[in-house]
């Protein structure tokens, strides 16, 4: 079976509905009024906490937070540094030909953008759809005990399903090292951004049928925390093979790790990272926020703080 592009953190999370099947409405959406306003400025900032309040109330009670990271992960990640094409522009929300939304990588995101479309629609209508879902991922983080991660405004939406880039931008997860170097560092990333942003799978989990993994990275897989780093030091991997026929490492408790995720155990300068946020959650706590901000503005220009 050939295994799909995924990207880190790229696969289909549980994602939890209510009990009667019936769409789910966030308790501090209320209807907006004619004369309100969402501008893409610093002085639009007094509509975010509303947004922000209705994203929270969404993650905890549907256990979303793994796939609304997925999602501005995958807008913001096809980002090329040699021709500045990619990177955040909310493409995956048109439909054509080719579109980003089709990308096997991005199997199961419509789940996500399906769920916050009514967060948007009520009270973010004016704010772009790629500072949305940048904005929701980092308020998922939060949420699920991580860092705080700065948020920036003025991502520029794209207009036509012909800005989607070419398929293949995200990581494979039966990859290793060198394939992660040559991924990120086509978006300028370093060997430490490599490491802090695949932290990042400590929560989230893979699913067959939208990648042909399987399973969760730790054992509390709504916890961001370090335990991604911790577990993959400690715990022993044993290689398997999913009932798709594709490569994996499982652990006794029921986790498992990809070849992409062990190859920052196996390489040494990968190692280095993953020993100092295996011993220092705040360390890793700091470090995320600085590299996930820059992965969320990766080729924007003349954006305002928030």
């Amino acid at each position: 079976m050939k295994i799909q592009s995924f990207g880190l953190l790229s696969l289909l999370v549980v994602v939890s509905w209510t009990s009667n099947g019936s769409a789910f409405v966030p308790r501090s959406i209320t209807t907006r009024s004619s004369t309100s306003s969402f501008a893409l400025s610093a002085a639009a900032t007094s509509d975010l906490p509303a947004v922000r309040s209705a994203i929270a109330d969404l993650v905890k009670e549907k256990n979303c937070g793994p796939i609304l990271i997925r999602l501005a992960w995958h807008d913001a990640g096809t980002y090329s540094k040699e021709d500045n094409s990619g990177g955040p522009r909310g493409v995956m929300r048109l439909e054509g030909d080719k579109c980003e939304a089709d990308f096997g990588a991005n199997a199961g995101l419509a789940v996500a953008r399906d769920l916050i479309q009514i967060i948007k629609d009520d009270l973010a209508a004016d704010m772009s759809t790629a500072d949305f879902w940048a904005l929701a991922s980092i308020v998922a983080i939060e949420e699920m005990g991580g860092p705080k991660i700065k948020f920036r405004m003025g991502r520029k939406d794209a207009k036509e399903v012909s800005e989607s880039v070419p398929e293949g931008r995200h990581p494979d997860g039966d990859k290793g090292s060198d394939h992660l170097r040559e991924v990120f560092g086509r978006m300028g990333l370093t060997d430490q951004d490599i490491v802090i942003l695949s932290g990042a799978h400590t929560v989230g989990s893979c699913h067959l049928d939208r990648s042909g993994f399987d399973g969760p990275w730790t054992e509390q897989p709504y916890q961001f925390d370090n335990s991604y780093y911790k577990d993959m030091l400690n715990k022993q991997w044993k290689e398997t093979e999913t009932s798709a026929g594709n490569p994996q490492y499982n652990s006794d408790s029921g986790t498992m790790m990809l070849i992409s995720d062990l190859a920052l155990m196996k390489d040494d300068k990968f190692r280095v990272y993953v020993d100092k946020y295996a011993q220092d959650q705040d360390a890793f706590f700091a470090d995320f926020a600085e590299s996930y901000q820059k992965l969320l503005e990766l080729g924007c220009k003349d954006l305002q703080d928030a």
